[in-house]
């Protein structure tokens, strides 16, 4: 198709009109306009070819010209509604010999329209086929860099080569050019957005585009006509929007500080801006109470970390790497500095805002200096010798604190900032600003609540010599608060030693607090001797209390969980029996010196805080040198594996063998648990071991008087026997004392036994429940002042009931024999 071609497409007629009115030439486009032939009309009146009046003045005023719309009669019969122009045709003297007048379709535009397509802001272009330019108005030229005398019969890459891609993304009109093709080749209309910058301008622009083939009378595609619309504002305003909802859901997604401001440097990175810092203060990486912001009269260099630095360069980072921060100083002027004593953003351009030509980005409000807030952007032209061409620095403040400043940067794009990406960097420092906040309480409650929950385990385990230990206990994971995993291991009387696992429901302070509350319960209680399951029965009722003291009241109220778990078992090396009670805690793991499993036949209880539901004690005999395992759900149970296969894993590691518990502890919590593991985990970890029976000595006591100086006698004779003869005078009275009270106050059976441990235990037992006490004796009491006297003589005193009655025990601290070398142990 030729541009011929494209003009007969809209048919002109010419008719020589005589001066008598008759037509004596015809034109082509005549027969093309009306249907008639040259044979048809050559001789006939011009006015049979009217569908109607004749038109003023014509064909009468030879010597003017006349023009106007007219009715035409068709061959077929059909008006046909077109213009004419009239004009004299004269002769070489210039006498008028007639009119040549031509005659147009009504509908083909007149001039004005012409001129209102050439003056259209949008921009109008029409191709061939083969994608040559047929016509384009002002508009379309201002954006191609070319006006239409310049472009009209050449092929679209003969005034618009194409660039190579990779050096000029921004400049990629490839997907125009395949739409425009496609349009032409299937004459389906289509609708295209483009961003690309157009040639002379120094901004990016969105394009709205719509391509439709321009059809013959038969159908057939002659061309292809499109228009564009610039719509830079709409586009960059979604933009922007998309980046806010963006951040919305990946700024805060962790509780970490770090972590928090590298999210918001990679958010704006490349969407919105090249470079992004985020600076902050040292107290907020720690969970600190930000600083007092610096004012502008401070006269030394501000110092913050550096917690993230973010390009789309993958060289160009922290030099911790992800994760790590740096010092950064800022001068006492800086802009930096000073954004952060006046609490204002700052906006350093290269260029004066609104430069960058007809079609710049963000024409109108978004670049109009007037319309940026108080306190116009810096003009400064020293980015430029940083390579930068706009720069914002924005305060990151939240409820009320400083907590550091954020800096975007433009390096590789010529856009400037405009007001517009003033408002969107302010809305992402907010956001970023909450959320690191937020990661910082969150920090300082977790430092707190782990510091109180360290506080209240067991700083060292208690020296005793039934059991060998070695305990473990790792929080939760960064993103995840601390649990109430606890343990504790406590010297009982008679060589005992009981060992105590549990866990708190919930997280955070509020399950350390209880969790320390129940340690202390659980240390009475054992102070006092109770069997596992009534003890277990006396903590759930406390638990309860707990409860109840959390209700709400007034105008205070709490979400906070109350319950927790607990396993109490104690181990007697005398006997090497087991004796143990569960609360909804997992029952120990028991492995013989040879490497069986011993199975503990018990039924775990309710978890603390059901109330009214009883316990029940276990009792079971253990091997000398058996291994047991005490530990937390959190070790054994995670996301991956259910609490089975958690207790299948473990006892695999368990190695009887292990010459150190310490190291087979670490071992066990490195294999078990997951770096991001969402519960704290404890493990408490004991090798048995069992008294020499020939430190143990013991005999009936007849329930009489006479009885107590042959009891006297024994327990002196079995001190000697031992080697400890210095303990033999204390030892003489206090067994007096208590085979003294037996046998008046208690009932038979009476049984007295001496223990020799890291203490010399004397223990005597009876079948009665009433428990001794001690009392003040008045001058002229008879009794009253044995347990007194006991209490003074020895390290420790108490009682115990047992299912048959109650024992009264006391302890001597056994020193050296000589020098500093210690006293042989009872259990090697």
């Amino acid at each position: 198709m030729t541009i011929a071609d494209a003009q007969d497409d809209a048919p002109t007629a010419v008719v020589v009109v005589d001066p008598d009115g008759r037509v004596s030439g015809w034109s082509e486009g005549g027969s093309r306009l009306l249907g008639w032939t040259a044979e048809d009309t050559v001789g006939r009146p011009v006015a049979d070819l009217l569908a109607g009046p004749v038109p003023p003045g014509f064909p009468e005023s030879h010597g003017a010209d006349l023009s106007g719309p007219v009715a035409l009669r068709h061959r077929d019969g059909h008006t046909v509604d077109s213009v004419i122009t009239a004009q004299p045709l004269r002769g070489p003297q210039g006498l008028v010999q007639g009119q040549v007048v031509t005659v147009q379709r009504w509908d083909r535009r007149p001039v004005i329209a012409d001129r209102a397509f050439e003056q259209c802001p949008f921009a109008l272009g029409v191709y061939d086929p083969e994608l040559r330019f047929l016509w384009i108005n002002a508009s379309s030229g201002r954006v191609i860099a070319h006006s239409e005398e310049q472009v009209v019969g050449k092929k679209y890459r003969e005034v618009l080569p194409e660039f190579d891609r990779s050096l000029f993304p921004e400049r990629d009109d490839q997907p125009y050019i395949d739409k425009v093709a496609e349009v032409a080749r299937t004459g389906v209309p289509a609708r295209l957005i483009t961003v690309f910058r157009p040639l002379g301008s120094s901004y990016a622009n969105a394009w709205a585009t719509s391509i439709w083939p321009v059809r013959d009378a038969e159908g057939n595609v002659r061309a292809v006509a499109n228009w564009g619309f610039d719509m830079s504002a709409e586009y960059w305003a979604r933009q922007r929007l998309l980046i806010l909802n963006e951040a919305t859901t990946g700024i805060g997604r962790t509780l970490d500080v770090v972590g928090t401001a590298q999210e918001l440097a990679t958010t704006s990175v490349p969407g919105f801006t090249d470079l992004v810092t985020v600076d902050l203060f040292d107290e907020v990486l720690r969970g600190e109470e930000p600083p007092s912001p610096p004012t502008t009269s401070r006269y030394e260099p501000l110092t913050l970390s550096r917690a993230a630095r973010y390009t789309a360069k993958a060289d160009d980072s922290l030099p911790g790497g992800p994760g790590g921060t740096v010092p950064v100083t800022h001068a006492v002027h800086s802009v930096a500095a000073t954004c952060m004593a006046t609490g204002r953003s700052t906006v350093e351009l290269a260029v004066d805002p609104g430069v960058g030509g007809e079609w710049a980005f963000g024409p109108g409000l978004a670049s109009d200096p007037a319309h940026w807030p108080p306190g116009n952007p810096v003009v400064d032209k020293g980015i430029t010798a940083e390579g930068l061409t706009g720069r914002i620095t924005v305060p990151l403040r939240a409820r009320g604190a400083l907590l550091g400043v954020v800096t975007f940067s433009r390096l590789d794009r010529p856009e400037s900032f405009t007001a517009d990406d003033l408002i969107l960097a302010e809305q992402l420092a907010a956001k970023a600003a909450v959320a690191i906040d937020n990661a910082r309480r969150y920090v300082h409650q977790s430092t707190t609540a782990l510091t109180l929950q360290r506080s209240l385990l067991p700083q060292r385990l208690p020296h005793q010599e039934a059991v060998e230990v070695a305990s473990h206990y790792l929080p939760a994971g960064i993103d995840a608060e601390v649990g109430g995993d606890w343990f504790d291991v406590i010297p009982l009387s008679g060589a005992r030693v009981a060992l105590i696992i549990g866990d708190v429901v919930g997280h955070g302070l509020h399950a350390s607090a209880t969790m320390g509350r129940l340690r202390t319960a659980v240390r009475t209680l054992a102070d006092v001797d109770l069997p596992p399951d009534e003890l277990l029965t006396h903590l759930d009722d406390l638990v309860l209390h707990f409860a109840s003291d959390l209700q709400p009241t007034g105008h205070f109220q709490t979400t906070a969980e109350t319950g927790a778990t607990c396993l109490y078992t104690v181990y007697d090396p005398v006997s090497r029996r087991l004796t143990l009670a569960s609360a909804g805690h997992p029952l120990p793991l028991v492995i013989a010196p040879d490497g069986t499993r011993i199975p503990v036949s018990a039924q775990p209880g309710p978890p603390l805080g059901i109330g009214g539901l009883p316990f029940e004690a276990t009792e079971l005999e253990v091997p000398e040198g058996s291994l047991l395992a005490l530990y937390t759900d959190g070790l054994v149970e995670n996301r991956e594996r259910d609490v089975d296969q958690g207790v299948a894993e473990l006892l695999g590691l368990l190695d009887h063998r292990a010459p150190s518990l310490e190291a087979l502890s670490d071992t066990v919590m490195e294999a078990m648990l997951a770096e991001d593991r969402t519960d704290d985990a404890a493990v408490l970890l004991a090798r048995t071991r069992a008294l020499d029976p020939q430190h143990v000595a013991d005999r009936d006591v007849e329930p009489d008087v006479a009885e107590v100086s042959r009891a006297r006698q024994f327990a002196v004779d079995q001190v000697e026997a031992w080697g400890l003869e210095e303990t033999a005078f204390v030892t003489e009275l206090v067994v007096s004392e208590l085979v003294t009270n037996a046998i008046r106050y208690g009932e038979p059976p009476i049984r007295l036994r001496l223990i020799r441990d890291t203490a010399l235990i004397c223990e005597v037992s009876d079948s009665s429940n009433t428990s001794p006490h001690l009392r003040r004796a008045r001058a002229f009491d008879e009794g009253g002042r044995g347990l007194l006297l006991v209490a003074q003589l020895t390290q420790g005193w108490g009682t115990r009931h047992t299912p048959h009655g109650k024992t009264i025990w006391c302890a001597q601290s056994l020193a050296p024999t000589s020098g500093d070398a210690p006293s042989p142990s009872p259990f090697e």
